[in-house]
């Protein structure tokens, strides 16, 4: 209704021919609307739409109405911009879509004609044919065996080998180089840097200034999730990493990205089937769609985060696949480590978070191939036990988790090591100390169990964070006075004062609970295909089949009518680009002919096309003979010059003009082999 009158009135004689007077813009409305309501044309509709029909109808709708540019940035890749525009325009003219212009907005949005619903349900009910991928349960024997894996045994194999390496860093933040050629041989399927700098956004590890040392409470804190969602978080650290400025790692800066980012992934991963392999072009266009067109996700550096941690995983022929995640749990029938020698044993996938971080803590990795194997010797417990781990504690969890078959000599020497460990000590804390009558609040059980050792009669060797329990239990104890020097309030990052309560940096949400896409997950499995071939589906080929009968039969109409030959074309040319519903439109179209290209030596049909076009402010398609090649330009056309007696039309390229160097070109006509107007949108600039 709001279209100007030369606009509404072509639009209407497409459908009806000669419009009778006097006009009334809102009957004939209703008219057309009675027309697409019939249910034979409908029909006819229906068989017109195919494939390409079928995704830009569906991306429409699932994009919630968008611009073409959106469109444009969604099928990049796969449809260049002219043959896109032409689709859109085509649709326009054939009812399925229509421009609005949103409030407030200057570009106008695509949207779906409602009075066409029953017709575009099966498109917009379910998203699968924007999503390509390929049935194959398994990559074949060459991928799997370059296949990056990363699980909980990964984890602690890199707590492991960090803890034994103090020197991580060289001056600038890099790790060195012999680290790298360390960890290159023990984890050949891991690219260190981006691992650890993950690892480092999730607060796993935390960087001095040339070392790297792990948080074991936030090692305990990463336990509370599942499996999943702990591979879902290192991809998310990852991402971060890849997205930080240089050093710039800490946890605090990236809290509200990292979980943003872990939220995101997992919705992409549940997304995908495991028993479909997709390209590329696949998951950029699932990012986009659960991004809204947010382009805060960039999908290449996705797909290398969650390939790093073997959430995908990629095959020779440059599609991926979802890795299904392991069962969580320990092993039912079999231990979970198995003894090799009395101080070596193998780690099994099925071992569960926790016991799998603290045996690590406890050894040295020296094995993450085909298996993940480990070593207990000197300096791995001494390290533990500075720790506080006792040796007694690491003997039963070996005994637990090998099937009490660990070597009586691994349990006694690991008592010897313990026992000289305590023969010499330096320890590092707060240091308690009680007059001869208050001894006494050292068996009390609020202070007790704070205390790590005593040291001398009365004096007592307290954790360094555990300051502000003690001055909480001695008041509870009824010591109203006891010194307490003032070292200054220990802060975080933040500036807030840091007690002995539990620190909300450790704290991960967890990703199972209700993520915002759950319902529409279904509408986002990709359409399942047996082979690499893009063949329609069997409805889509009995579509295909009603319309060439269409056109076929609307073809032998116009050829027994008594037309002209420009008649003709134009009238051939709407069959072809399903306009024509009915007979009716046939016989009493109102025939305009409009040129739309001219080739070689018609050097007049090529003036007139870019007269047209420069009028109207059309896009121009031209070709020329190049050095080496035929080139081409799309653009818009400004002007028709005279330069040495020959006609020259400048054009603005649209898209990138790099190529050209320019802001516009200079074409003589009698150069230009092709010329060709792209028909504008009946409804662009109209509303």
């Amino acid at each position: 209704m709001p279209l100007p009158d030369n606009a509404f009135f072509e639009l209407l004689r497409t459908v009806f021919g000669k419009i009778k007077t006097p006009f009334n813009k809102q009957n004939l409305v209703g008219d057309l609307e009675r027309f697409l309501l019939n249910s034979d044309i409908q029909k006819n509709i229906a068989s017109y739409i195919d494939e390409n029909d079928a995704r830009i109808i569906t991306a429409v709708a699932v994009l919630n109405e968008p611009t073409a540019a959106e469109l444009d940035a969604f099928f990049d890749g796969e449809l260049d911009h002219t043959e896109l525009y032409d689709l859109i325009i085509n649709l326009e003219e054939r009812f399925i879509l229509f421009r609005f212009m949103d409030e407030g907005r200057n570009e106008s949005r695509l949207a779906l004609n409602p009075v066409l619903e029953p017709v575009l349900e099966p498109y917009t009910s379910c998203f699968s044919s924007l999503l390509a991928s390929f049935h194959d349960k398994t990559l074949n024997k060459t991928d799997k065996q370059n296949l990056p894996f990363f699980d909980d045994r990964i984890l602690a194999a890199l707590l492991s080998f960090v803890s034994q390496n103090e020197a991580f860093f060289i001056r600038g933040g890099k790790i060195r180089q012999k680290i790298l050629n360390m960890a290159g041989a023990l984890f050949p399927a891991l690219q260190l840097e981006p691992v650890m700098g993950g690892l480092q956004v999730l607060g796993l590890f935390s960087a001095g200034d040339d070392t790297l040392l792990p948080d074991f409470t936030r090692f305990a804190a990463f336990g509370k999730l599942d499996r999943l969602e702990r591979m879902e978080y290192c991809a998310a650290g990852i991402l971060c990493y890849y997205d930080s400025p240089v050093n710039e790692l800490s946890p605090w800066l990236f809290r509200l990205k990292l979980r943003k980012f872990a939220a995101f992934i997992h919705n992409f991963y549940a997304s995908l089937d495991s028993e479909q392999q997709y390209p590329l072009v696949t998951l950029r266009r699932l990012v986009f769609i659960l991004t809204g067109n947010n382009d805060e996700i960039n999908c290449d550096m996705l797909v290398k985060a969650m390939e790093q941690t073997g959430l995908l995983i990629s095959g020779s022929n440059k599609y991926w696949q979802k890795s299904p995640p392991l069962p969580e749990g320990p092993a039912k029938k079999n231990a979970p480590i198995a003894m090799d020698s009395p101080f070596t044993f193998l780690m099994y996938p099925e071992i569960a978070y926790n016991d799998a971080v603290e045996i690590a803590s406890f050894s040295r990795v020296i094995e993450t191939g085909l298996n993940v194997r480990f070593e207990i010797n000197k300096d791995t417990a001494v390290s533990a036990f500075n720790r506080g781990e006792a040796a007694a504690d690491a003997i039963e969890l070996l005994q637990r988790l090998s099937g009490n078959r660990i070597d009586e000599n691994t349990a006694f020497t690991l008592l010897d090591w313990e026992k000289r460990h305590k023969e010499v000590s330096l320890y590092k804390g707060l240091v308690l100390s009680l007059s001869p009558e208050h001894r006494y609040l050292a068996e009390t059980k609020p202070l007790s169990k704070y205390i790590s050792a005593q040291l001398a009669p009365g004096i007592y060797l307290i954790p360094e964070n555990m300051e502000e329990k003690i001055y909480a239990a001695l008041k509870t104890a009824g010591i109203a006075i006891f010194a307490r020097p003032d070292r200054g309030a220990s802060r975080d990052e933040d500036g807030n004062t840091l007690s002995g309560a539990a620190d909300s940096r450790i704290y991960f949400p967890r990703l199972n609970s209700g993520p915002p896409h759950t319902e529409r997950i279904r509408q986002f499995r990709p359409e399942k295909k047996d082979d690499g071939n893009n063949t329609l589906t069997s409805a889509s080929a009995a579509s295909a089949t009603a319309a060439s009968a269409l056109i076929e039969g609307f073809h032998s109409i116009i050829n027994r009518m008594r037309l002209g030959a420009e008649e003709r074309d134009e009238l051939a040319a709407r069959i072809n680009r399903r306009l024509v519903l009915c007979e009716a439109q046939l016989k009493d179209a109102v025939v305009r002919y409009e040129k739309l290209e001219a080739r070689g030596l018609d050097y007049a049909g090529k003036t007139m096309i870019a007269k047209q076009a420069i009028a109207r402010q059309s896009p121009v398609e031209a070709s020329w003979p190049g050095r080496q090649k035929q080139e081409s330009v799309i653009g818009i056309p400004k002007a028709l010059e005279k330069t040495d007696g020959e006609s020259v039309l400048v054009i603005e390229p649209l898209g990138d003009t790099s190529r050209l160097h320019e802001d516009a070109i200079h074409l003589p006509l009698g150069k230009i082999s092709l010329l060709r107007r792209i028909k504008k949108s009946i409804f662009e600039n109209n509303i």
